[in-house]
């Protein structure tokens, strides 16, 4: 799966010469933390909330409130976005953007295509296109997860009782527990009563439980 399959289009921008009290009022208008800064239809930077909010207390403290909203509307983001934000391509996979996000420490990744952004990836992005389809979040069934019988020969045993059984597969993945060094496998069923398929797959000597949706 690449980035262009998961990112968010049409993103909100601002150009570089927006005042810091428009960048915060677009903010809380569209329920954002983050503005990417596009001049000349270029991507310069990126604005975020902390940014904005930490923008000069220290110099507008003791100033009355006509003085600090004066202020705030003369500052423009250039002043206090930062600069070369790390970014990602369209056609990057989104394990490189995932491992590149947790190594940045960053909640967010631009994608730019020759210099012009074309989209933004949040955690959301991750957790909704990519995580809940994997786990099945949101439909219904059953999960099932198999113990210790996570080799490619147990595998095949399972998915053909489940064939020969006629059941409809929702997801099915490999969950390795390190701390155990064990490999679990995960099965979500469309059926909501896999008390039969427990049976069989016990026959074959490894454990089974179903968990909650």
């Amino acid at each position: 799966m690449f980035m262009s399959d998961v990112m968010t289009t049409n993103v909100i921008n601002i150009p570089g010469n927006t005042s810091l009290a428009e960048a915060k009022r677009i903010m809380e208008a569209h329920h954002i933390r983050r503005l990417p800064v596009v001049d000349r239809g270029m991507l310069v930077g990126v604005v975020t909330r902390d940014q904005l909010d930490k923008a000069g207390p220290s110099q507008i403290s003791r100033l009355d409130i006509h003085e600090i909203t004066r202020i705030l509307n003369k500052v423009t983001v250039k002043e206090v976005m930062t600069k070369n934000p790390i970014t990602v391509t369209p056609d990057a996979t989104v394990e490189e953007a995932v491992k590149i996000a947790q190594e940045k420490k960053i909640g967010s990744l631009l994608v730019v295509d020759n210099g012009r952004l074309v989209g933004i990836a949040t955690t959301n992005d991750f957790f909704y296109k990519i995580l809940n389809p994997i786990l099945g979040i949101g439909k219904p069934g059953s999960r099932l997860v198999v113990h210790n019988c996570g080799d490619t020969k147990s595998i095949e045993k399972i998915i053909a009782i489940i064939n020969r059984m006629g059941l409809e597969v929702i997801t099915m993945f490999m969950l390795p527990i390190p701390e155990r060094e064990e490999q679990h496998f995960v099965i979500h069923l469309a059926s909501e009563d896999p008390a039969k398929l427990i049976a069989e797959i016990r026959k074959l000597g490894c454990e089974v439980e179903r968990r909650a949706r």
